[in-house]
């Protein structure tokens, strides 16, 4: 484990319009930083676009998943090969503005947090009902107390010793929710910060819709699971 490098972990699955500009952005840090990049299964040309930048790119690691197995998944595998104390974790989607998502380490290398989340600007776009939002919302305080502002932001800067007393990251899309109480859970404090960050919005068609459904379930499976 190294003391002064941060890893940034980034879970892939098909992500080829975004994947290289997500890179170049974090590229920018000014800090010792590995990339590891989890494609998780890509059937599009993520692969290939991910194949030519690892030629290019020294601090990259690339793991290729031979299938599609979720981001709580993707996620667990990016943390067994960091080598960070801390540990940031970042949609592949967020292109050019992962540049600012640097702002999610310094409360954790100040410590004044254990944990930092960052919160989206507000969206003019009309998405869901709110359903998912409010399950997340809704679970994370019933199970902790604590309001989480932003408890579906997958950006989010952890100190790895408190990873490692996390026995289980939830699967799939629950995984968010799960982190947030395992580490109030363990005492962790956590701060959730405003950064302008764009990414890949959801909207109100029938596939965006059954997206929310899957989210909904696997948020559901991980609260049921801290609820024993």
């Amino acid at each position: 484990m190294n003391s002064n490098l941060i890893s940034v972990i980034i879970p892939a699955f098909n992500e080829e319009d975004y994947i290289d500009k997500t890179i170049e952005g974090v590229s920018k840090w000014q800090y010792p930083t590995e990339i590891i990049v989890i494609d998780d299964g890509s059937t599009d040309n993520t692969k290939e676009k991910l194949s030519v930048i690892e030629t290019s790119l020294n601090n990259l690691k690339v793991y290729y998943s031979n299938k599609n197995q979720g981001k709580g998944k993707a996620l667990i595998k990016g943390v067994k090969l960091a080598r960070g104390e801390i540990i940031a974790f970042l949609d592949a989607d967020l292109g050019e503005s992962a540049q600012n998502a640097v702002k999610l380490l310094y409360p954790v290398l100040k410590d004044e947090c254990d944990m930092t989340i960052a919160i989206f600007p507000r969206s003019e776009k009309k998405a869901g009902l709110g359903l998912v939002k409010k399950l997340a919302k809704s679970g994370i305080y019933l199970l902790t107390g604590y309001k989480a502002k932003a408890p579906l932001s997958g950006q989010r800067a952890i100190k790895k010793k408190i990873l490692e007393k996390i026995d289980w990251l939830a699967d799939g899309y629950g995984v968010e929710v799960g982190l947030t109480i395992d580490v109030i859970r363990l005492g962790g404090r956590i701060k959730e910060i405003e950064i302008p960050l764009n990414h890949r919005e959801t909207g109100r068609n029938i596939k965006d819709f059954v997206h929310r459904g899957k989210e909904f379930v696997d948020i559901t499976k991980a609260l049921l699971y801290r609820w024993r």
